[in-house]
C-alpha cells in the first residue's frame, strides 16, 4: 500500500512517500510564486526517488496553507492534524508539539493516539517563527546557519522588549550601537522566540514528552533557548520539518485501512 503526504508550507513543499507504512522517499522544493508547479516538481522528485509512477500511489493526503491548491491530493488535512499525527509515530510517548516552521508558530497538546486534544497558534506576527530570525540574521550580518551557533558561545541574558519582528530589528541595532556583542544579541534572539512559544504552549498546559519539529528545529540556538524556558529536555527527530508530510501520509494510510486516527477533509 503506497501513500503519500504533500506538506505546502509558505516557504517550503515537502513529499513524503510512504509503502505500507515505511518512508521511501522524500522531497523538499522551495514554494515560490506558483505552488502548484513546485508542488507538481515535488512529487515528480520524491516518485523518482522511490522509484514509481504515479498510478501506483494509493492515496495522496495534502497539508500546510497551500493544501487547497495541492495538485493530486484526494483529501486534506490541517496542519495541527498533521503534525500530530506525523509525531506521535515518532515518539509515542508524544504530549506536546512544538512545530515551529518558516511563518508560524503552533503548540498542540495530543492524545496517546495522535489525536489533537488543544492547540495554539502565533500566526500574526513572525517574531514566533524561522522569518524571524531570518531578518535578525540581516541586520546582524550574518549567515543564517551561523546565526544559531554563535548564540550558543552567550552566557548573558539580554532582553528583548519588542513583540513584533519590525520593531525588533530597530532594537537589535540600537543593541548593536550600544556595542552589544553579537553572540549576546543572537541568543536575545532566539529566547525572544522561544519565550513566545512556551507562553504558547502553556495556555494549553504543557505535558511530557514534548517533541519539537519543523524547519526551526535544526536551529541549535533555538532549540537550547526552548530547553531554558521550560526547563527540561525536548526531543527532535531526524529531518523534523517533515513531519507533518510524514502526518499526512500517515493519514493517507489510515483512510485506506478505514482507521481515522485525524479527520481529514475530503
Amino acid at each position: 500500500m503506497i501513500t503519500a503526504g504533500m506538506d505546502m508550507g509558505a516557504k517550503l513543499i515537502k513529499v513524503v512517500i510512504m509503502n505500507d507504512g515505511k518512508v521511501i522517499a522524500r522531497s523538499k522544493i522551495l514554494s515560490g510564486f506558483e505552488q502548484e508547479v513546485s508542488a507538481n516538481d515535488a512529487m515528480k522528485k520524491a516518485l523518482s526517488q522511490a522509484g514509481i509512477k504515479p498510478d501506483e500511489v494509493d492515496r495522496i493526503v495534502a497539508t500546510g496553507v497551500g493544501r487547497s491548491i495541492a495538485p493530486f491530493a484526494h483529501d486534506r488535512l490541517t496542519e495541527v492534524g498533521a503534525a500530530a499525527r506525523g509525531a506521535i509515530v515518532r515518539l509515542p510517548g508524544a504530549r506536546t508539539v512544538l512545530d515551529v516552521g518558516a511563518e508560524e508558530g503552533r503548540a498542540i497538546a495530543i492524545t496517546e493516539e495522535g489525536r489533537v486534544k488543544d492547540f495554539a497558534i502565533n500566526e500574526k506576527c513572525a517574531a514566533g517563527s524561522g522569518t524571524f530570525t531570518e531578518s535578525m540574521a540581516r541586520a546582524l550580518e550574518l549567515k543564517l546557519e551561523d546565526f544559531g551557533p554563535l548564540s550558543l558561545e552567550s552566557d548573558t541574558a539580554v532582553p528583548m522588549n519588542a513583540q513584533c519582528a519590525v520593531f525588533a530589528e530597530s532594537e537589535v541595532v540600537s543593541l548593536m550601537h550600544a556595542r552589544t556583542p553579537k553572540k549576546d544579541i543572537a541568543r536575545a534572539v532566539h529566547d525572544a522566540i522561544a519565550s513566545r512559544i512556551v507562553s504558547m504552549a502553556r495556555r494549553i498546559s504543557i505535558e511530557k514528552e514534548i517533541i519539537v519539529i519543523g524547519g526551526m528545529a535544526y536551529n541549535v540556538g533555538f532549540l537550547a533557548s526552548i530547553k531554558r524556558a521550560l526547563e527540561m529536555d525536548v526531543f527532535v527527530p531526524e529531518e523534523p520539518d517533515y513531519i507533518s508530510a510524514e502526518g499526512a501520509a500517515w493519514a493517507a494510510h489510515d483512510k485506506l485501512v478505514n482507521r481515522a486516527v485525524v479527520e481529514v477533509e475530503e
